[in-house]
């Protein structure tokens, strides 16, 4: 049984990814917001009690099903509303709330700003090319390279077996690799 306090170390050190994943998968910061706090939420309220071990599966299904809830509540409010309205221009100046959350690991801090500047620009980047992959394949690759779950937990998750998983998360890194460097990034 997790303690409140495993509970609360749990959602503050997977906030950050499961925004992001989220963002990847509608498009919208503020939905993704949404999602991620209505997953915390559910995680708190209906499985708070479970053992600390089984937070991160159990969280993920969770945020996958609460991104599919977003698209089918979204795809009855565009019933109702005009296509224009469906494509209305961004604004340029958004930006990931959750970047000014700082981070102390050492290997995610450059050295120069130019090396700060560098790396930014990178995982931009490459934010850019994960959102642009299929959905279960963005799926796969955020759960298993983001999340560092295996092979069964992101199968589990996801509801398919563990060779769609590996299928998955093959082309998507296939197809990340080949668009970045397309785009002069090699490893």
């Amino acid at each position: 049984m997790a303690t409140t306090q495993q509970l609360s170390d749990f959602l503050a050190g997977t906030e950050r990814r499961a925004y992001k994943q989220a963002v990847f998968a509608c498009r919208d910061e503020d939905a993704a917001l949404d999602i991620v706090q209505d997953s915390m939420m559910k995680l708190a309220d209906r499985y708070g009690d479970r053992p600390a071990e089984e937070l991160p599966l159990l969280f993920q299904r969770i945020l996958q099903n609460c991104i599919r809830d977003h698209f089918r509540r979204s795809k009855i409010r565009n019933l109702w509303t005009t296509l224009l309205s469906a494509f209305g221009s961004r604004d340029e100046d958004d930006h990931d709330p959750l970047e000014n959350v700082a981070d102390d690991r050492p290997s995610y801090q450059a050295r120069t700003p130019e090396g700060q500047l560098e790396q930014h620009q990178t995982l931009k980047i490459i934010e850019l090319e994960i959102s642009k992959l299929p959905t279960r394949q963005r799926e796969a690759f955020l759960m298993r390279y983001w999340e560092d779950m295996n092979v069964a937990e992101t199968a589990a998750a996801m509801g398919c077996s563990e060779g769609s998983v590996k299928t998955h998360c093959s082309r998507a890194t296939h197809a990340l690799a080949a668009a970045l460097e397309k785009r002069g990034i090699t490893p």
